[in-house]
C-alpha cells in the first residue's frame, strides 16, 4: 500500500475542517461575550443601520459554531459564518482589500479563509438535490 493512501480520508478531513472552523470561531465570540459588541454597534449605527442589529454577531460567532462542533443543522450554520465575515468585511475590512502585512501575507487573509472554509463546509454537507 501506497503511503499517500493512509491520507485518503474525505469524510474525517471535512469533520476536522468543521471542528477547526467553530472553534477558531468561537474565540471570535468569546472575545465577544467578555468584552461587549459597543464598537460593533457604533460601527453598524454608522453604517445608518439600527444598533440592536449589532446583536446578529453572536449568531455568526457563538451559535452557529456551537452547532457546528456539535453537527447540528452544518448547512445552515455554516452559511451564517460566512455571512457574518461578509459583514465583518464590510463593516470593518474594507480599506485592507489592496494592503499586505508586513511579513508579506495580504492583510485580510485570514478573514477570506474563514469565509471560504465555512463555504467549502457547507457545500460538503449539502445533500444537493
Amino acid at each position: 500500500m501506497k503511503f499517500w493512501n493512509y491520507f485518503h480520508h474525505p469524510q474525517a478531513a471535512m469533520v476536522l475542517l468543521r471542528i477547526t472552523l467553530a472553534l477558531l470561531m468561537l474565540f471570535h465570540g468569546w472575545a465577544k461575550i467578555r468584552h461587549g459588541i459597543g464598537g460593533i454597534e457604533q460601527m453598524v449605527e454608522a453604517r445608518g443601520a439600527p444598533g440592536w442589529l449589532a446583536y446578529a454577531v453572536y449568531l455568526g460567532e457563538v451559535v452557529a459554531p456551537l452547532l457546528l462542533l456539535v453537527g447540528l443543522w452544518v448547512v445552515p450554520a455554516a452559511l451564517v459564518i460566512a455571512v457574518n465575515m461578509i459583514v465583518a468585511f464590510v463593516l470593518v475590512h474594507t480599506k485592507q482589500v489592496l494592503l499586505l502585512q508586513n511579513s508579506g501575507g495580504w492583510a485580510l487573509e485570514l478573514q477570506v479563509f474563514y469565509f471560504v472554509t465555512a463555504l467549502v463546509v457547507a457545500m460538503a454537507y449539502s445533500r444537493g438535490k
